[in-house]
């Protein structure tokens, strides 16, 4: 069974200031974009592949798409509740990680069995995406 990555969209787009604020889907897909790569090779000294991946977005970047490798998952409300949500409802037994730098939520998921790492995870100084 595929271990679970759930990315926090708004937390690791707003960890480098590049401007995203400016165009906060366009920075959401940009994300997504980096991503794929990583449900076939993993995330190196944290989780071995295969994995699935599950961006969760919302307020302007709700209406990012799904690619393959990664499933987009629109908050309708809080990300951070959508996000609790699906640590609760899909990890299963399974791995499960969480990439964010939010305090809170860390919290909350490691409270439901979830790894945390943050942002540089998936969105370093390179970027992402392997």
């Amino acid at each position: 069974m595929d271990s679970l990555v759930i990315v926090d969209a708004a937390n690791v787009v707003g960890s480098v200031p590049d401007g995203w604020w400016r165009d906060r889907h366009g920075a959401a897909e940009r994300l997504r974009d980096a991503l794929p790569g990583y449900a076939t090779d993993g995330l190196p000294g944290l989780m071995a592949p295969p994995l699935e991946l599950v961006l969760v977005v919302e307020g302007a970047a709700r209406g990012v798409a799904s690619v393959d490798g990664v499933r987009v998952v629109a908050a309708e409300g809080s990300g951070d509740d959508r996000i609790v949500g699906l640590v609760a409802d899909e990890s299963g037994g399974r791995d499960c990680l969480v990439v964010t730098a939010d305090r809170e939520l860390r919290r909350r998921v490691e409270a439901l069995g979830a790894r945390v790492t943050g942002p540089r995870a998936v969105w370093g100084p390179s970027r992402g995406g392997s």
